[in-house]
């Protein structure tokens, strides 16, 4: 007797309970009937695009967590290849049909991973458990409570939810703190580099308790030189930031005695093998020397800088690119490239925060920068940074983190 020929496509949509797949980027791939019905949301409202447009915080409540929990867990699950199951939390939803207008809901999720041919995570099956009457309800007659549930249970329950929320805002309240203290450490506002103009800026992503993954650093190096770099680790709060401290150090450190940039990433390269979390960051570093006009530079996966000249011209410093940190399983050099460059110059670094957009091409992003800059032309850089956090940031608050760095050449 043969095997019956199962159809997945439709178990996985008459699957009872919310079920929903997601890529590692968090985007929807798929989700079951009982999620479209329970979330008020249509199949088409959902796939292809990235879970917390669909579902953003509530900004009518000050102490909403819902967001922010559910992202870091989905990514530890994406990094980790590590079943999650998260604490009972609050999620509001804004009602489709009256903007502004959120709903009060109560899950129980639990996020789980689906490996690929490549062993690497896939998916992420993310099942959640709609325990929002239960929690409403007080335990009335019978008709009232219409899932039977004991009136001793149903209170006990919302006790320990109440006592949940508390204690999240204490630890809210306690992180917020932690991350302050941390930023105030690990990204201190630069030092002058010589008698060169510098400008930066520094952009959590909505939720990220003031302090992220992203990082710069600047260096004053023998002769009239510096070393100019930025990063990124994934993931957001302290976590990301405690690796990026790590990160930051090591590299300030590296390119005081490297002989260049490529030098400098793989010395990094080699001490990330050793830093958990630190798997896939991406960073760009660059040397500038004033004496021979010429910028080094060498990338491990990141997006290319970009060289503003005074004719209004911009070159993108893309010829020296790599596999982010961690990538490869064996030490291979990495590559290094130069470019000449004139006085009134502007170097721009910048993270993936300033130029990206999960719904487009990163070359949608790359010319969007270039626009920017032809179209403000080589200002001061204070000046120039304002501009470009004005022009290329969505209006509503970002999903990822910004670091930009600008040096006047």
């Amino acid at each position: 007797m043969g095997r019956p020929q199962i159809d997945y496509e439709a178990v996985f949509r008459a699957l009872p309970g919310m079920v929903a797949l997601l890529d590692p980027d968090l985007v929807y791939a798929d989700a079951n009937e009982d999620f479209l019905r329970l979330a008020g949301r249509s199949r088409e409202e959902l796939v292809g695009r990235y879970i917390f447009d669909v579902f953003p915080e509530n900004p009518n409540d000050p102490a909403a967590a819902g967001m922010h929990e559910t992202r870091m867990s989905m990514l530890r699950v994406a990094a980790t290849g590590e079943r999650e199951t998260m604490a009972l939390l609050r999620y509001d939803i804004e009602d489709r049909e009256r903007p502004g207008r959120w709903t009060e809901h109560f899950w129980s999720p639990v996020n789980a991973p689906v490996i690929g041919p490549d062993g690497e995570v896939a998916l992420i099956v993310h099942r959640v458990e709609e325990v929002t009457e239960l929690i409403r309800a007080r335990g009335g007659p019978a008709g009232d409570n219409a899932g039977g549930v004991p009136e001793v249970e149903v209170y006990t329950r919302a006790r320990e939810l109440q006592e949940v929320n508390e204690r999240l805002r204490r630890t809210q309240a306690r992180d917020r703190e932690v991350a302050l203290a941390l930023q105030a450490a690990m990204l201190p506002a630069p030092t002058p580099v010589g008698h060169h103009r510098t400008a930066v800026r520094y952009q959590p992503a909505v939720g990220s308790l003031n302090v992220c993954g992203d990082w710069y650093d600047l260096v004053d190096l023998p002769g009239d030189r510096i070393a100019v770099a930025v990063g990124d680790v994934v993931g957001h709060g302290l976590e990301a930031a405690c690796v990026m401290g790590q990160l930051r150090s090591a590299l300030s450190a590296a390119a005081r005695v490297a002989d260049g940039p490529a030098q400098a990433l793989e010395a990094l390269g080699l001490y990330a093998r050793h830093v958990q979390g630190a798997e896939s960051s991406t960073v760009v570093t660059t040397f500038i020397d004033w004496a021979a006009r010429v910028i080094t530079y060498s990338s491990a996966g990141h997006p290319p800088p970009a060289l503003l000249h005074q004719n209004g011209t911009v070159t993108f410093l893309d010829q020296a690119t790599d596999p982010p940190l961690g990538a490869r399983p064996e030490h291979v050099p990495r590559p290094q490239a130069g470019v000449a460059f004139a006085e009134g110059a502007m170097l721009v670094l910048y993270t993936d925060g300033l130029i990206e957009r999960r719904d487009e091409d990163i070359d949608v992003g790359l010319t969007r920068l270039a626009d920017a800059l032809v179209r403000h032309g080589p200002v001061a850089p204070e000046v120039l940074a304002d501009a470009l956090l004005a022009d290329l940031l969505p209006a509503s608050r970002s999903t990822d983190d910004t670091a930009l760095v600008i040096v006047r050449l």
